[in-house]
């Protein structure tokens, strides 16, 4: 019975241990899926939350794009760029809503996965697209911009994974971003896409696809 009670007694410090290093790595693993300047999933957490919204069949794709980002940059300065990202970030994550996802995928390129509940979606874009377009709080009046917004229907492809979406709403939104039209629906993006140079000329990226706000 002494052994039996020396061996819990030395195990003790080492579950609490154990414990405590769970904990921490749980905490880092969640750090780690959220962007720091923004606070948006990262790519790896978006992607988890995301496939999971995908099973819904009102499931739709979204992705933004600061438009003249390193303009902005270049003239005002990387602190005022920060701010514009935090400020796109804080707004998409709010017209997404705990029932998405909103994700930071790099550079100014957000995307998100809403559920289009009562079949409003485009309205609700377009909405979405003027609300980005507003200066952020506490920044320059001169500093503004428009962020430009492509998005496609998962159940108008349904052999069609994330990535595959991801790519027909970065067509769109690449599209968008050329006629100034701010929206566009997933359709003729990759015809248009290819044809106007995007994969030569932004970023090397393999994301596209098109949308119209009607």
């Amino acid at each position: 019975m002494n052994t039996l009670l020396t061996a819990l007694a030395a195990a003790g410090p080492l579950a609490a241990g154990w414990s405590v290093h769970t904990v921490w790595l749980r905490r880092s693993l969640r750090s780690a899926r959220r962007d720091p300047l923004t606070g948006l999933r990262t790519r790896d957490g978006f992607t988890r939350r995301a496939n999971v919204l995908l099973k819904d069949p009102r499931a739709v794709v979204v992705l933004a794009d600061v438009d003249h980002f390193k303009q902005i940059n270049d003239q005002y300065g990387h602190a005022a760029g920060d701010a514009l990202l935090k400020a796109t970030a804080d707004r998409l994550a709010h017209y997404v809503g705990r029932d998405g996802v909103a994700g930071r995928l790099g550079g100014d390129e957000f995307a998100a996965v809403v559920i289009d509940t009562h079949g409003t979606i485009a309205d609700l874009l377009a909405v979405l697209h003027g609300v980005l377009a507003r200066p952020a709080d506490g920044m320059d009046p001169a500093v503004r911009t428009t962020v430009s917004l492509g998005w496609v229907r998962a159940a108008d492809h349904p052999s069609d994974d994330l990535s595959a979406l991801l790519r027909r709403a970065d067509e769109a939104m690449y599209t968008a971003k050329q006629a100034k039209a701010g929206v566009r629906r997933a359709g003729l993006g990759r015809f248009l896409a290819t044809w106007s140079g995007r994969r030569a000329g932004r970023r090397g990226t393999a994301l596209a696809g098109p949308w119209d706000a009607a």
